[in-house]
């Protein structure tokens, strides 16, 4: 598994708000969720959400999709998404830190997540241990 760094999740944010502005919103969704798409490398993967906690996109698991992830809590009960949109919806982008499953490992880690808002969508990506 490689290393990544907080700032490797920045920029991949940066990179899918830049492919949602030139793409559209409907192509951009559909690619944050293709499982061999240009937006999965390893551990990391898009992730969008709206501004009320609905999954609008999964690069992991499609089938999340329209599911309503507002009071979901990490590993330790923390309302990791609640604080996710709380931030986004007031301040337009920022950090969380919490516990989650790890795809690659198959265990629970820290990761750290950076989203931001870009109109109606929360765009968010995260790394393992940091």
């Amino acid at each position: 598994m490689s290393k990544r760094s907080k700032e490797d999740a920045k920029r991949w944010v940066e990179k899918a708000a830049v492919f949602y502005k030139i793409s559209g919103k409907r192509i951009a969704l559909a690619e944050y969720t293709n499982p061999s798409g240009q937006f999965i490398q390893d551990e990391m993967y898009i992730y969008v959400l709206n501004p009320r906690g609905t999954m609008l996109a999964h690069g992991v698991n499609e089938r999340f999709v329209g599911e309503d992830f507002s009071e979901l809590k990490d590993a330790d009960g923390k309302s990791f998404i609640r604080e996710i949109l709380d931030m986004a919806n007031s301040e337009g982008s920022g950090w969380v830190t919490y516990k989650w499953y790890n795809p690659v490992t198959k265990e629970v880690w820290p990761k750290t997540t950076y989203f931001r808002k870009v109109d109606d969508l929360i765009i968010c990506s995260g790394v393992y241990g940091e």
